[in-house]
């Protein structure tokens, strides 16, 4: 079975939003290699609207050494929005009905882990109906105090820390999975 990975560039206030635009260098060589190395261990992408239209906005015309971008260009998307119509970038698939539902197919597929980066909202609904295998957060030392946070208001979910790794960088990877009952 598939296993749902999310990944996220959180502050220590918990804002996820636009870590491009944070005062703190959010992305060097050691931070690369792993996010590298989530990526190839991945077969598809699970992306909201926001996240889609922002990757698919910036990657098709990227290209890199490692093969980066020829990875995450040739990879499956798979796409939730209930508003938009259509989906262009390269295999890229649309999900407007029952995201559970849908979801819960994916995981059930033969391959490897699907990768969720960002995605606030879609993270949301994953976490309502327990789809999330695990939560992979790279932690900055940087306080925002406003901005989109990492948990909604009224998010519940009772996780089990499997690793943690810091970076060179003051940031620190937080591995995170639920916390089965026994």
């Amino acid at each position: 079975m598939r296993k749902i990975i999310v990944t996220d560039f959180v502050t220590l206030d918990g804002v996820t939003e636009a870590p491009e635009k944070w005062s703190f260098p959010f992305w060097n060589e050691e931070i690369g290699k792993f996010k590298q190395d989530e990526l190839f261990a991945s077969d598809a992408l699970l992306l909201g609207r926001v996240t889609y239209q922002g990757f698919a906005a910036a990657w098709p015309s990227r290209t890199d050494e490692e093969g980066y971008a020829d990875r995450i260009n040739s990879l499956p998307k798979f796409v939730v929005s209930t508003t938009l119509e259509k989906v262009e970038w390269n295999n890229s698939r649309l999900i407007k009905g029952n995201v559970a539902d849908e979801v819960s197919r994916l995981k059930q597929q033969p391959g490897q882990d699907i990768v969720t980066h960002g995605s606030g909202t879609l993270v949301h609904t994953l976490m309502q109906h327990n789809l999330i295998d695990e939560h992979r957060l790279l932690v900055y030392p940087v306080v925002l105090g406003s901005g989109k946070r990492l948990f909604k208001d009224g998010s519940s979910a009772t996780l089990k820390l499997v690793e943690t790794k810091a970076f060179s960088s003051g940031a620190v990877l937080l591995r995170y999975q639920p916390a089965r009952s026994e």
